[in-house]
């Protein structure tokens, strides 16, 4: 199924909050984001995830209505986020890429600054905690580690108690542990109606915060759907084997199914499609090798990232799920 065959907008459930339709944006002639149409419905993680230069974060900055599209349109709750900026304002909070502040300007000031600009905001102080910064109330902007600069973002992006949230590469730059609070913090506004529209390369990210996904590759969208069903319509699989004796990658790569070999010690790798550990098995077996140490596994949304990234998306990807 190709991108064009993604359900359209008009399609979607009536609870969508934002709509995406035929979205084009170039830059010097070079279109990089190309015909790209999707709905998010109220109160879902809607991850977006691609490899870098995809256009997803450009996609993003025409729904918050930082950038102006060539083509197509966006609605944000009915409204243009380009034309009605001011009002989407009211309900969208925006965690940017990349985000600066004065330097002298302290934590706890900035937060108070972005909170009066709302009618009702989230208080500040619970908020700092809840991302583990509310000791730095009184550290200036430019004395913050990477990681606390991008919590801070996310703060300020949360603040005004939106009810839309965007964020674009949240984890970036925190450690295994500040990623996981940060993880339950999105999971935790989630519970409290906000739609999230997600920006990550992380896809174990992807996997455990995001309702559905849109994979964008070369500024078109390939595949829409929930982390589950595209990495299992991706027919990846995963087996690892210690051969006796030894055998080629070319007799491996002609087993039925098999499009990747890797090696590791004494252990080979494949990955592919269908049965693949049955049709090892039963394939080099004839040919007189014996696979132990076995283990199959389904493949991860990683493995489908991979695949759907150098290939056109296989039958099955694309379908909006009822």
């Amino acid at each position: 199924m190709t991108a064009a065959q993604v359900t359209h907008p008009a399609q979607a459930h009536d609870d969508a909050v934002i709509s995406v339709s035929h979205l084009v944006k170039q830059y010097r002639g070079r279109r990089v984001v190309d015909d790209v149409s999707f709905s998010i419905r109220r109160g879902e993680i809607f991850g977006v995830i691609g490899p870098n230069g995809a256009g997803k974060t450009t996609t993003v900055e025409c729904i918050s209505g930082l950038r102006v599209p060539d083509a197509g349109r966006v609605l944000v709750s009915g409204l243009s986020p380009q034309r009605e900026r001011a009002r989407v304002r009211e309900f969208l909070g925006v965690q940017l890429q990349e985000s600066a502040l004065p330097p002298r300007l302290r934590v706890g000031e900035a937060l108070e600054l972005f909170a009066s600009f709302y009618e009702s905001p989230l208080d500040p102080r619970e908020l700092l905690d809840s991302l583990a910064i509310g000791d730095l109330t009184r550290t200036p902007f430019k004395a913050l580690s990477g990681g606390q600069k991008q919590r801070l973002s996310i703060a300020l992006a949360l603040v005004g108690n939106p009810r839309i949230a965007i964020l674009d590469e949240l984890t970036t730059g925190l450690d295994p542990e500040a990623r996981r609070e940060t993880w339950a913090v999105i999971e935790s506004i989630k519970g409290q109606g906000v739609t999230v529209v997600l920006v990550t390369h992380y896809m174990d990210e992807a996997e455990v915060l995001c309702d559905r996904l849109a994979l964008i590759n070369q500024g078109r969208l390939v595949a829409l759907d929930t982390p589950e069903s595209i990495a299992l319509a991706a027919s990846v699989s995963r087996v690892t084997f210690a051969p006796t004796p030894t055998v080629s990658d070319a007799t491996l790569l002609a087993v039925p199914g098999v499009e990747t070999v890797s090696h590791k010690d004494r252990y080979v790798t494949v990955t592919g499609s269908g049965d693949l550990a049955g049709t090892l098995i039963a394939t080099l077996s004839a040919a007189g090798v014996q696979l132990s140490e076995l283990e199959a596994r389904r493949g991860s949304l990683d493995d489908a990232f991979i695949k759907l990234t150098r290939t056109e998306p296989p039958p099955g990807i694309g379908r909006v799920p009822h």
